[in-house]
């Protein structure tokens, strides 16, 4: 038996069934609606469309009451085909173009630079790699463009052997804070998150799980090998499925507008004065500024996690700043304070300061960041509430007010209070 025939007898098991992966209609819609404002018609990309239940919501519904302009690309015939005709019978034929292409190397002249307003690829990223997605996929978005991507992670701190024993070899698994950090690593802002509800499962595997039942003895080793890889997954799902789950990324790539157009980079001594005018400017009081100075005196101070962002001009806009914290005795940054020049507020010059100084913490191989913030402004960086990790502040303070951002996920995630140096007073 060959890979090739394997996957031939894999996808011949999968024929007619409405899903390839978990998801609903509902997902989708709520996915969709998470991009924002779209082109009266926009042109979008399905990448692994399988049959096509997305690319036919989103050629009837994304957009303007004109619907979409979908490219739907799969390298399986038989999937394409299954698409042309429900779009054909639901009067979508006009709307859906089917590709036969392999979605990790697409061509270049029929898949041009900013060619798409929303690339879509529910449950298929994973064939290619969630990083490798999110680096190939960029430069067909046109300016202002989406990406979507669901992807199956952990959704526990310490997944079991028999789960690890499963997903390590088919493809391993991450947890959403580090989709997130890969994400922002790779120069996307997180426009929204949406965890897959188990009902979405349902959709896929309950159908498959009939099909299974349903299928005669196996008369061949690839049809064999098929039925048994599938009932394995089945298998797993039931005993470990509340050890992982489905989630749905909504992204846009970083622009001028969103911090681009401010250069970032480590503070020099001649920079000091110019951080304690931009915390005094930002602050009402002066405790920012004065925190500032005495953590650099500090045994927490870490040399080069202290950035600003210059101004047209070379003057500092905005400073961000990371200090070394505990969690349960184990070794974690804090990001605080973050302050930008009140003139220049809502111009990027903040969002770029942050994006670098937590670049940066990752290039050093640091892997926690804590911030006390607005749960509105710091989940574009990829923070989500650190309560999920079992992390809490020394006081008290709204659960979604405390953040966490996991800059490597294969370091295990302590629990416990947040432990702040000295010149915090805490």
């Amino acid at each position: 038996m060959t890979d090739h025939t394997f996957i031939e007898a894999f996808f011949t098991l999968h024929r007619g069934l409405p899903r390839q992966a978990p998801g609903s209609d509902a997902s989708t819609r709520h996915l969709l609606s998470l991009c924002g404002p779209l082109p009266e018609r926009p042109r979008v990309l399905d990448l692994g469309c399988g049959p096509g239940r997305s690319a036919l919501l989103l050629a009837a519904e994304a957009g303007g009451h004109g619907g979409a302009e979908v490219t739907a690309v799969d390298l399986y015939a038989p999937f394409l085909e299954e698409l042309r005709t429900a779009a054909g019978a639901r009067g979508l034929g006009d709307r859906v173009r089917t590709v036969r292409a392999d979605m990790g190397a697409l061509p270049g002249g029929e898949f041009e630079d900013g060619s798409f307003d929303l690339v879509w690829a529910e449950g298929s990223a994973y064939v290619i790699g969630f990083d490798t997605a999110l680096a190939r996929w960029k430069r067909l978005l046109a300016p202002g463009g989406t990406l979507v991507l669901t992807e199956c992670q952990w959704t526990v701190e310490e997944p079991s052997a028999g789960a690890r024993a499963f997903w390590d070899k088919e493809c391993p698994l991450r947890s959403t804070a580090g989709n997130l950090a890969a994400a922002q690593a790779a120069g996307y802002r997180v426009l929204g998150v949406h965890h897959l509800p188990d009902s979405d499962w349902a959709e896929y595997y309950g159908p498959l799980a009939e099909r299974v039942r349903a299928h005669p003895v196996a008369g061949d080793p690839a049809t064999a090998a098929a039925l048994a890889a599938t009932r394995e997954e089945l298998d797993v799902r039931a005993r470990h499925g509340h050890e992982y789950g489905y989630t749905g990324y909504v992204l846009r790539p970083v622009t001028a507008g969103d911090g681009g157009a401010w250069p970032a980079r480590p503070e020099t001594p001649a920079d000091v004065a110019a951080v304690r005018a931009v915390n005094l400017a930002a602050f009402e009081t002066p405790l920012e500024a004065d925190l500032v100075d005495a953590l650099r005196a500090d045994d927490a101070w870490v040399p080069g996690l202290s950035y600003v962002a210059e101004g047209p001009d070379g003057s500092v806009a905005a400073h961000a700043l990371l200090t070394v914290c505990e969690v349960d005795g184990v070794r974690a940054l804090a990001l605080a304070p973050v302050a930008t020049d009140p003139a220049l507020q809502r111009s990027g010059a903040g969002s770029s300061v942050v994006r670098a100084v937590l670049a940066a913490a990752k290039e050093r191989g640091e892997f926690l960041v804590l911030v006390l913030g607005h749960p509105e402004y710091y989940p574009r960086f990829g923070f989500v509430p650190a309560s999920r990790f079992g992390i809490r502040a020394p006081f008290e303070v709204p659960d979604e007010a405390v953040m966490a951002l996991v800059l490597d996920d294969s370091v295990p995630v302590p629990a416990g209070t947040i432990r702040y140096p000295g010149p915090f007073g805490i």
